[in-house]
């Protein structure tokens, strides 16, 4: 069964990666170009919670986000927000911080917070197809590293 915070956030359509305990996923509404969604793959409502193995496995998670963001955003801060008040499942927002915009197929990104705590207010709205694009793009990149 697929975890219900990753299909609120538009999974399959919205994936970038996958290792052996988490999900990365396109967040549709962005803060700034490239937030994305880390998602458990186990059910868990709290961090204890997880494996072992799920806590090794998310290094994995995050060098590969890290090293696709640095790439694909060119961030100078990267925040990981672990909220879980709506999706209750174990998962972090992570949101890539930067001066300045970013523009990407047409559309400007500003990071509205800068240089204090991400405005997660202020996004861009990405359509279903427009945030599954995005994920393709990001995927093939992922996948080239």
């Amino acid at each position: 069964m697929t975890n219900p915070t990753a299909v609120n956030f538009g999974y399959p359509d919205t994936r970038v990666a996958e290792t052996d305990h988490w999900l990365v996923l396109v967040r549709p509404k962005q803060p700034t170009l490239g937030a994305l969604v880390l998602v458990c793959k186990e059910a868990a409502e709290a961090f204890s919670q997880l494996s072992p193995a799920a806590f090794a496995d998310l290094k994995v998670a995050i060098d590969g986000i890290e090293r696709l963001l640095g790439r694909f955003v060119a961030y100078e801060k990267i925040n990981y927000l672990m909220l879980m008040m709506v999706d209750r499942d174990v998962h972090f927002h992570v949101i890539p911080r930067y001066e300045g915009v970013r523009v990407h197929e047409g559309r400007t990104f500003t990071d509205a917070g800068w240089p204090a705590a991400p405005a997660l207010g202020a996004t861009v709205d990405l359509d279903p197809p427009s945030a599954a694009a995005l994920a393709t793009l990001l995927a093939s990149d992922w996948s080239a590293a």
